[in-house]
């Protein structure tokens, strides 16, 4: 069998190189082809793999050149640099290194702290132009301070760390961090409220989703102490940066250090100019040790998946051999849908998750199905979550996953049981897949219920009182919001019921608020899959 080609387009370190080589690889090092799309899609097709970092665009004309294509490795986390949703369709495994920049950004977002306090660049500036303004530099120490992270994962533990070391008080706000976890780091989780009206610098270390989009808004800046410091480097759009200008001129906030912006080069911005604001060009993970971490880390990779079929810190694909994969996929999509279903309605810290496999899937690979539930899980929260890292990160926060697998016991010969328990409630979701191979979801709290996965749909709890059904229908008719499908379920005439409305688009806040005020209805949410 011929060895395999990997064409690496982008600079990366030459021991990436070697190692390659080592493992018996060849290797086309074109580290400026990345910049040329045209010359890419032109040879791409000879390749077995593709090693990038941030400059490879990959597209779907380049993926369409790509016929022997199997794996793209990115050194580094972010992948929005390829099209994932058709290198998947074309069952092209795309990996990434996730923890091989934490330590540098997490030392980043430090060293942007001290400059913040102690108004390093200006300083600097002053000093270098011959004016020695030692009385207009007056800082602010460091030691005592209450510094708040918001996301206390990977990259915001290490910060922690470093800042209980710098003698701080630190505290956290992230749903995913356990008790357990917060009392090991040795910080105090609070929730994002508490947070804000303590901290006297805070940090941001959560990737950027629907959730975490301006987490610091106008509204939630107004809460901060007066004379609080902000330093973003973990995604840009995290902060409100017109609403952070604001509070900067009017003097609440005293200082913000960021890395990242909305927009990306960042030739203009709200933030720039204002004399207590310090910029870096997104540096986070820009040290030499980073860079080697993660060229070594996606050699390594790629390597084993392209010589042993191993897969890991894959974006878009669990590891399972090509046997397994026909009977697993469904099962895979049922499982993460699960996942995503309870995910989307969960609001506080998971503390455990329990899944049951029952039937035929039991005998399945239950890891990898698994893995998808929890990626499904917890997605809602984490966007750069995937099948593969998703047990790692859940056991990071603390998160106790366990499996039970059984006999059929009832009428279906296949069913997963997903049952998150968090700090105030236990939900559970049970699912199967149909001979038709459409994951389905069967019951919901303990009440049965019938309904496919669609792309939108509202999910309503309600006490079963007659009139429900008119008024929710009616609403959404006056609002112009069609319904697809009507899946209902209770568990006695008169007491608890659910709905689970698949509908076409996305439904208005303004229309979920109305059937908010239906008398009788307990909880109302959209969902998508």
């Amino acid at each position: 069998m011929p060895a395999p080609k990997v064409l690496i387009s982008d600079a990366l370190s030459p021991a990436a190189v070697q190692i390659f080589k080592d493992r018996g690889i060849e290797v086309d090092f074109q580290p400026d082809l990345g910049k040329d799309k045209d010359k890419l899609a032109a040879i791409i097709g000879n390749y077995d793999g593709l090693a990038i970092r941030s400059a490879t665009k990959v597209t779907p004309k380049i993926l369409e050149a790509a016929k022997a294509l199997k794996v793209i490795g990115r050194a580094g986390i972010g992948v929005d640099n390829v099209d994932i949703p058709a290198a998947t369709a074309k069952g092209i495994i795309v990996m990434n290194t996730p923890f091989g920049n934490s330590i540098t950004t997490a030392e980043h977002a430090v060293a942007m702290m001290f400059a913040l306090a102690r108004e390093i660049p200006a300083a600097d500036a002053s000093t270098q132009a011959g004016k020695w303004e030692k009385n207009r530099f007056m800082g602010v120490e460091i030691t005592a301070k209450t510094l708040g992270i918001i996301g206390c994962g990977n990259i915001g533990s290490i910060v922690a760390e470093r800042a209980i070391g710098l003698k701080m008080k630190v505290i956290a706000y992230d749903p995913f961090l356990s008790p357990e976890r917060a009392l090991d780091l040795g910080v105090e989780k609070v929730e994002l409220e508490d947070l804000l009206a303590r901290a006297d610098f805070i940090t941001l270390h959560t990737p950027l989703t629907e959730k975490t989009k301006n987490v610091l808004s106008a509204e939630a800046l107004a809460k901060t102490k007066k004379g609080v410091r902000i330093i973003n480097c973990a995604r840009g759009g995290l902060v409100d940066e017109v609403a952070l200008r604001a509070a900067l001129d009017s003097g609440h906030v005293a200082g913000a250090a960021f890395d990242v912006f909305v927009e990306e080069p960042a030739k203009e911005n709200p933030l720039f100019g204002h004399p207590n604001v310090v910029c870096t060009p997104h540096l986070g993970a820009a040290t030499t040790e980073a860079q080697e971490n993660v060229a070594l880390q996606v050699a390594e990779q790629m390597s084993e998946y392209l010589l042993r079929g191993a897969i890991s810190n894959a974006v878009n694909f669990p590891s399972i051999t090509a046997e397994e994969a026909p009977k697993l996929k469904p099962f895979i999509a049922l499982a993460e849908n699960l996942g995503s279903f309870a995910g989307q309605l969960t609001e506080t810290g998971i503390k455990s998750v329990h899944i049951t496999y029952e039937g035929t899937v039991a005998g399945l690979k239950i890891k990898a199905l698994t893995s998808a539930a929890v990626a499904g899980l917890l997605r809602p929260m984490l966007a750069d979550i995937n099948v593969v890292s998703a047990p790692s990160v859940a056991k990071e926060r603390g998160i106790v996953i366990e499996e039970t697998t059984r006999e059929a016991q009832g009428e279906h010969d296949a069913l997963i049981t997903l049952t998150v328990v968090t700090e105030k409630q236990e939900r559970s979701v049970v699912g199967t897949v149909f001979a038709d191979g459409a994951p389905r979801i069967v019951a919901i709290k303990g009440i049965k219920v019938d309904a496919e996965f669609a792309p939108s749909m509202i999910y309503v709890t309600n006490e079963d009182k007659p009139g429900f059904i008119g008024r929710f229908a009616g609403l959404l008719g006056d609002a112009g919001v069609n319904i697809a499908t009507f899946a209902l379920g209770r568990d006695r005439q008169g007491g608890s019921a659910i709905a689970l409305v698949e509908v076409d688009g996305a439904v208005p806040d303004s229309v979920l608020a109305s059937v908010q005020t239906i008398p009788g209805v307990k909880q109302v949410k959209p969902l998508k899959f």
